[in-house]
């Protein structure tokens, strides 16, 4: 007999007890990621703007000899929005900095250009080995079921290391992705990017580090400099500060995005992705919104179309219900970019299934007899699960 009935699911949202993002829920089954955004339609973001304004001025070069502030961009509607308001509202001299995961879709690459244009700042856009990147997709694909752990690393990476080698010490990306989805802080905390929290979150506990000694993927330490986060004898020498945008501005991607296309020429995708509804996110990596995202429906039991569903629940763009339609539409595909990867690192689907299944979580799926793999589903989520 299998019993099943493990995971609950939030009441206003559809954010599953078993979510990559640790999640509290209240007595009344709502979630700390729903009671948090809720904050978003109570503060006062006109005196956020302002504080916003008394920050840049305190860091801005009046001498005009360095630039302001560096922003980690990929190309995407959140890159151009953070330009966007940087730059033009606030009249900033950003750098930007990318770091490129040589997975791009074609429309994500067209509007990394088209930024580059349109805003014109300075940009360093930095690469690791191609060959690295390979055996670090497959590495960390087998050690933690996360492919792109290098991606995560780069971008929370390198741009301090620009940080500290250029004295810029202002770094500005969005939201902040454990408050937003799994409500961890307050707005009221105006919580920063610190080491801790670059390695405790972002990186899954891992680091550069952990990469070495691989018998089958082999790495060396000169191969990984790009990795290695600054000490905090360097961050404090320049005064490095990673900001959250998201605490100053109301975070609203839906208007956000509609905002850059119309002033920018921002694109979203023209081909439809398999495991969300949204064309808008995530066009700077084809494999976020396709086989990373699989990794996690393996290993937690839902994907990226529950956490878009999630925020667009929160902002008011759709009910619950429908909600759940789209998650039982999308979350369970199997993505057709699993076989550019397959091809990419040499690698067979039947040797990708049988690592995946390693990382199941056990609060969500049982196997049966069989060898099939069953789970509790959000749409009956009222019943009670007792199967043979």
């Amino acid at each position: 007999m299998v019993k099943l009935g493990k995971v609950r699911y939030c009441k206003k949202c559809v954010v599953p007890s078993s979510s990559a993002i640790p999640v509290e829920f209240d007595e009344e089954g709502n979630c700390s990621a729903c009671s948090v955004s809720e904050q978003k339609f109570e503060v006062d973001w006109e005196r956020r703007e302002k504080m916003l304004g008394q920050l840049l001025e305190q860091y801005r070069s009046k001498d005009k000899t360095n630039y302001d502030c560096i922003i980690p961009v990929s190309g995407g509607k959140d890159s151009y929005y953070q330009i966007h308001v940087i730059k033009n509202v606030y009249g900033m001299n950003p750098l930007l900095v990318t770091y490129n995961s040589n997975n791009w879709t074609e429309t994500g690459y067209r509007n990394l250009h088209n930024m580059r244009d349109v805003f014109g700042c300075d940009h360093i856009f930095f690469t690791p080995s191609i060959d690295l990147l390979k055996r670090m997709n497959r590495l960390c694909f087998r050690k933690m079921g996360d492919m792109n752990w290098h991606g995560h690393c780069g971008i929370y990476t390198v741009p301090f290391q620009i940080s500290v080698k250029y004295n810029v010490p202002l770094l500005f990306y969005g939201e902040h992705g454990f408050m937003d989805l799994g409500g961890m802080h307050s707005y009221n905390d105006f919580i920063e990017h610190t080491a801790r929290y670059r390695k405790e979150h972002t990186l899954r506990g891992y680091d550069w580090y952990d990469m070495l000694g691989d018998e089958i993927d082999p790495i060396e330490e000169n191969e990984l400099l790009w990795a290695k986060f600054p000490s905090d004898e360097e961050l404090k020498r320049v005064g490095v500060r990673g900001i959250f945008l998201g605490n100053y501005l109301q975070w609203m991607p839906n208007e956000h995005t509609k905002l850059v296309i119309e002033k920018y020429g921002f694109e979203v995708s023209n081909e439809k992705f398999d495991r969300t509804y949204r064309s808008m996110s995530n066009l700077d990596d084809m494999h976020e919104n396709g086989i990373h995202d699989y990794l996690k429906y393996i290993k937690f039991g839902y994907g990226r179309c529950t956490d878009h569903v999630c925020k667009d629940i929160r902002d008011g763009k759709m009910t619950r219900e429908e909600g759940i339609d789209l998650v039982k539409q999308y979350d369970h595909i199997k993505p057709r970019d699993l076989y550019r990867w397959l091809e990419y690192v040499n690698m067979t689907e039947e040797e990708f299934d049988r690592i995946c299944d390693t990382f199941r979580d056990k609060r969500v799926w049982e196997q049966l007899p069989d060898r099939t793999w069953i789970k509790d589903n959000l749409w009956d989520e009222k019943e009670t699960y007792e199967r043979v």
